[in-house]
């Protein structure tokens, strides 16, 4: 096969359409909403929180809250369904996962998304997570990852997932193809291709997003949906302190698999770093609208399907 990443490809125009970038359409359909972009903030700590999550829902773009306060996702899809917005969380597959489960089905709190989010997505445990929440909880829309091959996304697929998300340690955080001499970091892009051979139902694209061009790029290849962290990390809203070193804002930003997270040295895949203090998250989510409008303008169509289909090269592989 032929392994590339972003920066290896360049989409090639086609005949432009519409008379304005601005009649461009970026929204996009997941399970049974609409949202603004084909984008989701990663599920990372240091990307979203509650506040955010809201925000989100409320100006719809969609999210997936994280996992790393376990006690709270009960209490979360309530205080969310409490304010007329759709709930979306991540759970893994420990046996305390499962009690959660059946404490949603319970108070019959059925979160409109579920997120299984485990580093190494095809698993017997992840799947028996699939059929287990697909039984108490039939009505959610069910995400699992993270997979790196078409034989994975078949798998998952035919156990019940409704979308797929791909990426293994690709991410600006993750250190795991260093740690393990696994995972799709530095071919992302290619493996995103790989694993759309293998789909039937909505990717997600997790990981390696550098640049705007990138989310077009993922969409070219088989995305549904675009995860970004670090590049929607640092903003006023974004969880965290602002820092100052040589005269300059940051945030810091970690991996989930990070020591940082982990709250130990054991079985380490992330690292911690300092993003750019970037202001208001409105105004990243506006210059990405735009720039996914260009791209569409480029592709010679009027909606995001248009980029699908357009023709590439590779520039080095």
């Amino acid at each position: 096969m032929q392994v590339f990443d972003y920066d290896d490809v360049q989409l090639i125009p086609n005949k432009c359409i519409i008379e304005s970038r601005r009649e461009a359409d970026t929204s996009v359909t997941l399970g049974a909403r609409k949202f603004k972009l084909p984008l989701v903030a990663a599920n990372m700590k240091t990307v979203i929180d509650e506040s955010l999550a809201t925000w989100f829902a409320s100006n719809d773009y969609f999210y997936v809250m994280h996992r790393f306060k376990p006690a709270e996702r009960l209490n979360f899809v309530a205080d969310m369904h409490a304010k007329g917005l759709f709930a979306s969380i991540s759970v893994g597959i420990t046996k305390t996962e499962y009690q959660l489960i059946d404490d949603l089905a319970a108070k019959n709190l059925v979160p409109e998304y579920i997120t299984i989010d485990v580093a190494h997505g095809h698993s017997e445990f992840v799947i028996a997570m699939i059929h287990y929440i697909k039984e108490k909880l039939p009505e959610t829309f069910l995400i699992v990852g993270n997979l790196g091959t078409p034989q994975a996304v078949k798998e998952i697929e035919a156990a019940g997932a409704d979308a797929t998300k791909i990426g293994i340690g690709p991410g600006k955080a993750c250190i795991t193809k260093l740690k393990t001499g696994f995972g799709t970091g530095g071919w992302q892009l290619a493996a995103l291709k790989w694993c759309a051979k293998g789909a039937t139902k909505p990717i997600i694209a997790d990981g390696g997003i550098r640049e705007n061009g990138d989310i077009a790029k993922s969409i070219r290849f088989g995305a549904t949906m675009v995860m970004i962290g670090s590049r929607l990390a640092g903003h006023l809203e974004s969880p965290g302190e602002v820092v100052e070193e040589n005269n300059k804002k940051y945030k810091k930003y970690w991996g989930s698999a990070s020591a940082v997270q982990k709250g130990s040295s054991h079985n380490v895949e992330g690292r911690q770093l300092l993003v750019p203090y970037r202001g208001p998250i409105t105004d990243t989510l506006t210059e990405i609208k735009e720039d996914l409008q260009s791209s569409i303008s480029y592709a010679g169509g009027k909606d995001l399907s248009a980029i699908r289909t357009v023709d590439y090269v590779i520039l080095h592989s």
